[in-house]
């Protein structure tokens, strides 16, 4: 499953919402949703008694939109994406950088809602959301949102263990922007489960991640580094970037960057300085099969 990227080839870690728990938080919202319109109406009948059929059709007509075209326009824009249902659920709805949704979202999303919900009984929600790789209904994608899974269970929240000390700030110059979101999410496998590959199957396959990346980036790495160690340092490089953009003021900590083609090119936030870092011993090749591989990663010790 495919995480949420910003346009800075950023992967912010949120996982879409698959059908069965959206379909869960929809049904708990409509029955919120339908209860308080059961009451309204009950209230209007009562209080509409006395008036003639076209003002007590109006009052049905504008209760119907407020309660349920507008409650919930303006549920999801102030609790920015939870409705009670989706606060249930553990869901959230969120632009598709990852940012938090506004009202003209809302609004897209609540006015399709009436059609692909109320009006079609959700069928046309349900096939949108079984044909869309992320799960997104007709709504989310006119609005440019996405619905994500708040709460992950902590056994498939497994964290990326850091790299080697002598390796921070080593790849802060590195050209992170060609990456595909395939590559970091197969790496970030990698390094969560390396302790549970056979030693010889994790270290081909670091190497084969890592020859990738370094034909991505075009940007070999420093003699010497074992692949895992590399990879390792490439993705805390990476994770460092996305924390310096998400806390960093607006306007500061970020550097501008040269146009190509008429086209801007995003732009990446200063780095702050690093101390020199501690020179690597040279690293004796071994011979026969035992021995480093011409891709110039050495197998750890």
């Amino acid at each position: 499953m495919s995480g949420v990227v910003t346009g800075d080839a950023v992967v912010l870690g949120l996982q879409p919402a698959r059908l069965p728990s959206r379909a869960l938080a929809v049904l708990i919202d409509l029955a919120v949703v339908w209860a308080v319109y059961l009451l309204v109406m009950i209230g209007l009948a009562l209080a509409t008694a006395s008036l003639d059929e076209a003002a007590t059709t109006a009052l049905l007509i504008a209760s119907f939109l407020l309660v349920l075209v507008g409650a919930p326009i303006a549920v999801e824009t102030l609790t920015h994406g939870r409705s009670l249902g989706k606060l249930a659920c553990g869901l959230r709805v969120v632009r598709d950088d990852g940012g938090p949704v506004r009202f003209r979202h809302a609004l897209v999303r609540g006015a399709m809602g009436v059609v692909e919900i109320l009006m079609t009984f959700g069928v046309v929600a349900c096939i949108a959301s079984l044909v869309s790789e992320r799960g997104r209904r007709l709504g989310d994608v006119f609005a440019g949102t996405l619905v994500v899974r708040e709460r992950i269970p902590a056994a498939r929240a497994l964290a990326v263990p850091p790299p080697p000390p002598w390796l921070v700030g080593r790849f802060a110059e590195l050209d992170l922007s060609a990456v595909p979101e395939r590559l970091w999410l197969e790496i970030r496998q990698y390094l969560t489960r390396a302790r549970e590959l056979d030693p010889f199957v994790g270290r081909r396959l670091a190497e084969r991640l890592a020859d990738e990346l370094v034909t991505l980036t075009g940007t070999p790495p420093p003699p010497g580094v074992p692949a895992d160690a590399y990879l390792a340092g490439v993705v805390a490089e990476r994770q460092a970037r996305d924390s310096r953009r998400a806390f960093a003021p607006s306007g500061e900590g970020v550097a501008v960057a040269p146009s190509v083609a008429g086209v801007a090119v995003p732009a990446v936030p200063a780095v702050p300085a690093v101390p020199a870092p501690v020179v690597l011993p040279p690293v004796v090749p071994g011979g026969g099969e035992s021995g480093p591989r011409a891709t110039g990663f050495a197998p750890p010790a």
